[in-house]
């Protein structure tokens, strides 16, 4: 009788401020045996840059290199896992379009990687690109290419037999990557479940003991194909830059946050006579620079080190701590949200700006002193055009409904609105459609029937992110004078000599918003395995 216990979120981030690097040996297994294989996988999502983050403290491949050999030398049996994100958005691939980071994770020995929605932001030809420059197996059942077959090729799964246990791999991808990122006409995405449904009992019947979904998914997706495919023994999963564990069913769920600020480590005790899997042991080892840089990994630095240095020229400084979270800017205000829609609306002369919570990528918190080029191309790296149009009162509520029509708790939607000129207050208690109960603009009510103008991004006037409500709209910005997002805000933070001092002033309000939510402790027992 085994317990895999989940600690809750509080717990595990708690427990992420005190492991060192030491605790890169077991969580609890012994090593293999007679009578048992102990399987190590390793984990990491949504790496979108290979040199450390926040300001070098905290990610960094160089120092995965060296958590992932140090675990192998314990653990032989082990594979190193990727789910999905990391040929877009940075400062890097506005130039080098993911090249950067193949070239990473082929120094480091990555072994699979599934497919995530940002893999296709320069479309889906330079992604084939970017595949065929891969040492390693990308791994995604259900994309497909125009012909019906799968994209670039990939296999619908692999079977790696490690130590005599043959363990089965397959990848999926969030299906609303048509609409987020740019995959094209002939590319579809199948649904995560009845692509499951298909591909497990072809692994199972392939020989596969042990069955790992490697996918790029929403928490809410995650559960959802673990209750429809219960023969799933664990998901290594992306998509949300957030710590996150859960049990749907008997199926563990595990995610890491973004740009390698921790390293998953998962010990699968599997029954050596009956292949049956027995245990999930598992630990989240901070990667951060108590971590030595492996000495391997500088070739990787130092073919990129000009392209690098030409971002350190300084914009400007902030005065306080600039939020640029992913997580703060998909589920409410934030002083970096305010400060880039603001910057948005006094560029274009609109009464009111909208922005998708998505666009604004740092993923970090800007202590105050100096901002970069490289901080302004971070927090903003798309590099869109912003424009003007016109709308109705009554589309810019649509617009409102929608943008916080997938919030909640847990959820990070990157539609959620930032905005500015413009105040309102939504319940997530309230069914989709009917949220927003308050709007006012000008300190006025929003009128229906009346005609506002508002500076966007060309890829919601587009319909990107379901912004449909845009599609259509009067665009009131001629062509060829539209200015890009990150040149409006790096000219807004050097318009402040002192540094910018952007604070939160209550525009955007979620009424009975819960506390952080505590996933709670779960457990299960298991007997002989699945």
């Amino acid at each position: 009788m085994v317990l895999i216990r989940l600690l809750p979120r509080r717990t595990a981030l708690l427990l992420l401020l005190t492991m060192i690097a030491a605790l890169a040996a077991p969580a609890q297994p012994e090593s293999s045996s007679s009578n048992c294989v102990r399987i190590t996988l390793l984990q990491v999502n949504d790496v979108y840059q290979f040199m450390p983050v926040d300001r070098g403290t905290q990610g960094g491949l160089a120092r995965v290199s060296t958590l992932r050999k140090q675990i192998i030398k314990d653990s032989p049996n082990t594979l190193f896992l990727f789910s999905g994100d990391t040929i877009s958005p940075s400062v890097e691939s506005i130039k080098l379009k993911g090249q950067q980071m193949i070239d990473a994770w082929n120094n480091i020995g990555l072994d699979y990687a599934t497919l995530g929605n940002h893999e296709f932001d320069f479309g889906p030809d330079e992604l084939l690109k970017r595949m065929k420059e891969s040492k390693f197996q990308w791994l995604a059942a259900n994309v497909t290419d125009g012909k019906g077959n799968s994209f670039g090729g990939m296999p619908p799964f692999v079977i790696r037999e490690v130590d005599g246990i043959k363990v089965g791999i397959f990848g999926i991808l969030l299906p609303e990557t048509m609409t987020t990122s740019k995959p094209g006409p002939d590319v579809k995405i199948l649904g995560a479940c009845e692509t499951a449904k298909r591909i497990v009992p072809q692994m199972r019947a392939a020989g596969a003991q042990v069955v790992v979904a490697l996918t790029h998914l929403s928490m809410r997706e995650d559960k959802q194909l673990a209750h429809c495919v219960p023969e799933i023994d664990i998901i290594i999963g992306g998509h949300e830059h957030t710590l996150l564990q859960s049990l749907a069913g008997r199926t563990p769920i595990f995610k890491m946050t973004a740009d390698a600020r921790q390293l998953g480590r998962f010990d699968l005790t599997v029954d050596r006579a009956t292949g049956k899997l027995q245990s999930v042991d598992w630990v989240v080892i901070p990667v951060n620079d108590k971590v030595a840089e492996d000495p391997q990994f500088a070739a990787v630095t130092e073919k990129y080190k000009d392209l690098l240095a030409t971002y350190n020229e300084m914009v400007g400084r902030t005065r306080v701590p600039l939020d640029a979270r992913s997580e703060a800017n998909r589920t409410g205000e934030t002083n970096a949200g305010d400060f880039v829609a603001d910057s948005l609306r006094q560029a274009t002369g609109a009464d009111v700006a909208l922005i998708n919570g998505g666009t604004i990528r740092a993923d970090t918190i800007y202590e105050p002193g100096p901002l970069s080029k490289h901080d302004v191309l971070a927090i903003l790296p798309f590099g869109t055009e912003i424009v003007k149009i016109e709308l109705t009162g009554a589309s810019l509520r649509r617009a409102l409904e929608h943008g916080v029509g997938q919030s909640g708790p847990g959820a990070e939607p990157g539609r959620f609105p930032q905005v500015s000129g413009l105040r309102f207050s939504f319940e997530t208690s309230s069914p989709a459609g009917s949220r927003v109960k308050k709007i006012t603009i000008g300190g006025l009510p929003l009128d229906d029937r009346k005609t506002y103008t508002l500076a966007t991004n060309v890829y919601l006037v587009g319909g990107g992110d379901g912004y449909e409500m845009f599609k259509g709209a009067r665009r009131l910005t001629k062509q060829g004078e539209s200015q890009v997002d990150s040149e409006i805000l790096r000219k807004a933070i050097a318009s402040v000599p002192e540094g910018i001092n952007p604070q939160v002033d209550g525009r955007i309000e979620w009424i009975g918003r819960p506390a952080e939510e505590n996933q709670k402790e779960c457990s299960i027992a298991t007997a002989g395995g699945k």
